[in-house]
């Protein structure tokens, strides 16, 4: 969800000064300039404390009077805040309750596909193959997030030097919630809508699979696949005709052919999409080159890198944040000029993914929101988590978990100084350098001290330096045929795991009735590992994906998830089929592979 593309007529004024009816700063983000404007509302140049530009959606009025819109943009603000992919605008930053709802999204220095093409023509085929590649990654981690984009259209696609973001994702479900959208205010593009959603009938990620062909033509042809004019006669085009694939290159046929299905069924897969990109593509790998787009396009980027600084004014007055405020993933770096950015009191916040470091400290901030909640420090991760690969391409190492283990090596480093003081100051070091193995056998919860009390001595050479034994590796147990019942739940630390009636309480594993599986537990969390991926505890305890739910309709049989629970164990979820129709009852029958205690600082993963 972001919405940084300029107005259409208005594709060469990147960056727009602000008029009288702008406000001058947000929450305490100091405005440098409107980027742009459309039926939801309008986006603004800002930049963070530390220099990094970002994009702030401010909804229009009318919208924040709507209760029930309120209620679906704060859930899909929830929802967008964990999609964390390498080909989207991260969310940074969101007041869902403000006066006038607003969040703020990494900042992309690119022109949207719409304004490329209209400036500058249809694109080469290898460019569409990367930017169509680059979307379905995009949609893969939008989707596992429990998110169907609606939306998906040139305009919400921008064009970066190392590949396409989608922005903008969830926020016309948000729109359906009020009836502005009936009565003058259009959310959405006629011509870039799937049959179901003409119809009335229900989306699901599939939807999404449409509108990327319909994306595709319009990339490599300049006009849309059902035409233009009226909506009503676009609609029904999409309904009942087949589309114009007249000048669609022949590498491009049956990518475009098979995502443009009037059936959602016969439509590709996300995987098969990329599969598709990847046989059209005159390699045997996709492989993204530095000049991926034409001169032309490169060039607006350049223009749209150049943001520019604010006007000069005192700082804004202190003013009450919201709570949320939760930075994902960093954008590219920005210099504005002094006393730019939230004002003072802003204090830092706690990465929503893991990090491998304890946390450093950081100079004080003034919060961008409201004192509703508690202030939190910024720490904006390293990476974000990745999603799917190319064949061939190398996978991000994952940081480890982040419960409990910085903030205990954190405690314990400040304890030993305090009692030791200057003596001490060597066992503050080993402890820090170590990394959390504090001369210890097995640093879990459950690990003994070693049994050599030279071991815990402090002699200033070898003994001081050794390193810890290795934990033995856990042994999994397995379960075979699990069938868990919508509204029930898994405790993978029982020794007997079997469904146990409940989905909502703090569980580690519950199939909840709205469809999804559910990670509630405090530090659980789940990965929907790629079709084809294997699993295994190295491969659950490396990716990164990180997600509190997984939505079941996206997952086909033999689809595997990761566990992992706030108690410190994890565990390797095998689907083996849902329910029919003409059953009953709504369950999944599933195998289940659980490691105890193989998660946590000790767990050597």
């Amino acid at each position: 969800m972001s919405g940084q593309q300029p107005d259409p007529g208005r594709a060469f004024q990147v960056f727009q000064p602000l008029g009288g009816d702008d406000p001058t700063t947000i929450a305490g983000y100091r405005l440098a300039a409107k980027l742009g404007a459309g039926g939801m509302g309008k986006v603004y140049l800002s930049y963070t404390p530390g220099g990094r530009p970002v994009a702030i959606k401010v909804i229009r009025p009318e919208f924040g009077e709507d209760a029930e819109f309120r209620r679906r943009f704060a859930q899909e603000v929830k929802s967008a805040q964990r999609v964390q992919g390498l080909f989207t605008a991260p969310v940074i930053d969101a007041a869902t309750d403000a006066a006038q709802p607003w969040l703020a999204t990494a900042y992309v220095p690119g022109p949207s596909l719409s304004d490329a093409v209209v400036a500058h023509g249809a694109l080469p085929v290898e460019t569409v193959l990367l930017l169509i590649a680059g979307m379905a990654e995009a949609l893969h981690v939008i989707h596992g997030a429990g998110i169907v984009h609606r939306d998906l259209k040139p305009s919400n696609v921008l064009l970066a030097s190392d590949g396409p973001r989608v922005i903008d994702f969830g926020i016309a479900h948000a729109a359906d919630a009020t009836s502005l959208t009936g009565s003058g205010v259009t959310i959405g593009t006629p011509s870039f809508m799937a049959p179901e959603q003409a119809a009335g009938s229900r989306v699901t990620p599939a939807t999404d699979v449409f509108a990327l062909g319909q994306v595709a033509v319009y990339a490599a042809t300049g006009a849309p696949a059902f035409g233009e004019g009226t909506s009503h006669g676009v609609l029904y085009r999409i309904v009942h005709e087949e589309p114009d694939l007249t000048g669609v290159p022949q590498r491009l046929l049956e990518l475009v052919s098979r995502c443009l299905a009037k059936d959602p069924a016969a439509r590709p897969s996300i995987a098969e999409v990329i599969a598709l990109c990847q046989s059209a593509n005159a390699g045997t790998v996709l492989r993204r080159p530095e000049d991926w787009l034409p001169a032309p396009v490169t060039a607006d980027i350049t223009v749209r890198a150049a943001a520019p600084a604010p006007v000069q004014t005192p700082p804004p007055p202190a003013s009450a944040p919201p709570s949320g405020y939760s930075p994902t993933a960093p954008v590219a770096p920005a210099t504005p000029p002094p006393g730019f950015g939230p004002h003072a009191a802003y204090q830092p916040t706690q990465p929503a993914q893991p990090s491998q470091l304890p946390p450093t400290p950081q100079p004080p901030y003034p919060t961008p929101h409201p004192p509703q909640a508690h202030a939190q420090a910024y720490a904006p991760t390293q990476m974000p988590a990745h999603a799917p690969t190319y064949p061939g391409q190398p996978v991000p190492q994952a940081p480890g978990r982040p419960e409990g283990s910085g903030k205990r090596r954190v405690v314990l480093a400040l304890a030993a100084a305090l009692v030791f003081g200057v003596v001490g100051g060597g066992t503050l070091y080993v402890l820090l350098k170590d990394n959390g193995q504090e001369k210890r056998a097995d640093s879990s919860s459950h690990g003994k001290q070693t049994d050599d009390p030279a071991k815990d001595g402090n002699d200033g050479n070898k003994e001081a330096d050794a390193k810890p034994s290795a934990k033995p590796r856990p042994k999994p147990v397995e379960y075979k045929g699990i069938n868990l019942t919508a509204g029930y739940h898994l405790t993978l630390g029982d020794d007997h795991v079997r469904p146990q009636q409940g989905e909502d309480g703090g569980y580690e594993l519950s199939y909840d009735t709205g469809g999804y599986l559910d990670a509630e537990s405090t530090g659980g969390s789940l990965v929907l590992l790629d079709p084809g991926q294997e699993g295994s505890l190295e491969a659950c305890r490396a990716d990164t994906r990180f997600t509190e739910t997984i939505y079941l309709n996206t997952v086909s049989k033999g689809r595997q998830i990761c566990v992992t629970t706030g108690t410190g164990h994890m565990g390797l979820v095998t689907v083996q089929g849902l329910s029919g129709e003409e059953s009953p009852s709504t369950y999944m029958t599933l195998d289940l592979t659980v490691w105890r205690n193989a998660a946590g600082s000790g767990s050597g993963g």
